[in-house]
């Protein structure tokens, strides 16, 4: 049973947050800058919590340091209800960061209009061609890009996607990239004015993705006005990698507590971060965008060397976290950590990869000891659950790449390959049909077809590493032995490193 809505002095329930609620709270409380000052000219795809305790709080404090007024339209591809909650608090809403020493909290502004992208496409559409918005900013997961495992490029022959790439110009779209296409087409015929695509999802070369993808569906589409899209795309259009770098985990009760406790006013979409935060962007963009180096933002000319410390390290020991965490019954990165092996996983797989790095980038050993501060954080419950989900799509960006120089240079990987037996033991299905520690996966069909009832054989960690893109690792002897030898010891729940 839910608690009981607590309730103000007097009796009644607490008001919920909004524009007229904001007189009640302190100013240290209040978001940094003004919300009715703010103008729609950054687009932002995904209203999930990572953009609203990241992308959204550079944005705030770079319009209030400025005094520019650039704010965020956050759309949302699928949820509906998300929309709903946000417009009915005039979008606003709190980020508390879980810091060792107590929680802080304070409403952020930023985001001034929330949308559903297929309800509201003729408002998205608008927006994308306006000269007004200058950047669209992305944080839609590995999933919404569609890409062809291997090579990365679109999958024309993904259902959603070959259902957009069969609809009207603009008409009836379901998929992120065929919006942001149409609304590529819509400014290209408006006004021409250069735009700025920024992904902020967490995979390698990013920007190369979000490009990729975009203009392959463009080519691959039968808009008359193709070919002239792509020509004004390659003079106007900018793709500039990026690395973000926050740990978000879900918002639970005990957050909209928590939240509501300190402003006195009832928040329901709140979310809670650690206290780190990065961003470091390729200096690259088509016009004016943010000036988010406000906020400690990192423009650099090549973000390689931050992208892949960060995918191969942080992302990569989450991963790693989540699938053996789940083997000895952990909860959480923070209950993982505070196991006999937590922290060896997190140093073994920092000193196994880094070698695999490129030069100008941070030091891994010192990027290891950062990682264990973050994930012992005794504030935070990042759920392993979460990292653990749709690792179809995360493990190729975060261990293939690291695993298959190591391979090429005769380098040993007893790391890695204990966490790849972790996720090969988490794709076997539990009693009710489904992963067995709860996790879902776009990929869970093929998944599970792959294992044929035999869940420790070679053949077995062939076809899974098949399933996932990685057929050269399929047919690395010595690999798929040494993953295989692994899966005894998991399935009796112990973690040998």
């Amino acid at each position: 049973m839910s608690e009981p809505t607590p309730t103000a002095p007097g009796g009644c329930a607490p008001p919920s947050l909004g524009r007229a609620a904001l007189g009640r709270l302190a100013p240290a409380l209040r978001p940094a800058a003004d919300p009715r000052e703010l103008r729609p000219r950054v687009v932002h795809f995904g209203l999930g919590a990572f953009h609203r305790a990241h992308q959204a709080l550079y944005t705030e404090r770079a319009s209030a340091r400025s005094g520019e007024p650039w704010g965020i339209v956050a759309v949302a591809p699928r949820s509906d209800a998300a929309v709903a909650a946000m417009r009915a608090q005039d979008c606003l809403y709190s980020l508390t960061e879980r810091r060792p020493e107590g929680p802080v909290t304070r409403v952020v502004g930023s985001v001034t209009e929330a949308l559903a992208m297929r309800r509201d496409a003729v408002r998205v559409d608008a927006l994308l061609a306006s000269p007004e918005v200058t950047a669209v900013t992305l944080t839609i997961t590995e999933k919404g890009y569609h890409r062809r495992p291997g090579d990365g490029e679109l999958d024309i022959r993904a259902p959603e996607i070959a259902a957009d790439l069969a609809a009207p110009e603009g008409g009836g779209l379901t998929t992120v990239v065929g919006r942001i296409s149409a609304g590529l087409a819509a400014r290209m015929r408006a006004t021409g004015a250069p735009l700025s695509l920024v992904s902020c999802d967490n995979m390698a070369a990013n920007g190369a993705a979000l490009a990729t993808v975009v203009r392959g569906f463009v080519a691959a589409s039968s808009w008359p006005s193709r070919q002239a899209l792509l020509d004004w795309m390659a003079d106007s259009v900018a793709f500039p990698a990026t690395v973000v770098d926050r740990i978000v985990p879900a918002t639970a009760d005990a957050d909209r507590r928590a939240a509501e406790a300190a402003l006195g006013v009832r928040d329901r979409v709140p979310v809670v971060g650690e206290p780190y935060r990065s961003w470091v962007l390729e200096d690259s963009f088509a016009g004016p965008r943010p000036p988010w180096e406000l906020d400690g933002a990192l423009f650099v000319a090549d973000v390689a060397p931050y992208q892949l410390t960060k995918l191969r390290l942080l992302n990569g020991a989450h991963s790693a976290l989540a699938h053996l965490g789940a083997v000895a019954g952990c909860g959480t990165v923070a209950d993982a950590l505070s196991t006999d092996w937590g922290e060896r996983l997190v140093r073994g797989l920092c000193a196994e990869v880094g070698p695999t790095l490129p030069v100008g980038g941070p030091d891994p050993a010192a990027y290891a000891d950062d990682l264990v501060e973050r994930f012992r954080n005794p504030s935070m419950r990042h759920l392993l659950r979460q990292i653990g989900s749709d690792s179809s799509l995360k493990i190729p960006e975060r261990w293939f790449g690291a695993l298959r120089a190591l391979r090429s240079a005769s380098a040993h990987a007893p790391v890695l390959e204990l966490a790849l037996a972790g996720w090969v033991h988490a794709t076997r299905p539990g009693r009710d049909g489904c992963q067995l520690y709860g996790t879902t996966d776009p990929a869970a069909d093929a998944l599970g077809a792959g294992r044929r009832d035999a869940p420790d054989t070679e053949d077995t960690v062939r076809r899974l590493l098949r399933v996932v893109g990685a057929a050269d690792l399929a047919e690395d002897a010595a690999l798929v032995g040494a993953v295989t030898a692994r899966l005894p010891a998991l399935r009796a729940g112990r973690i040998e490193i």
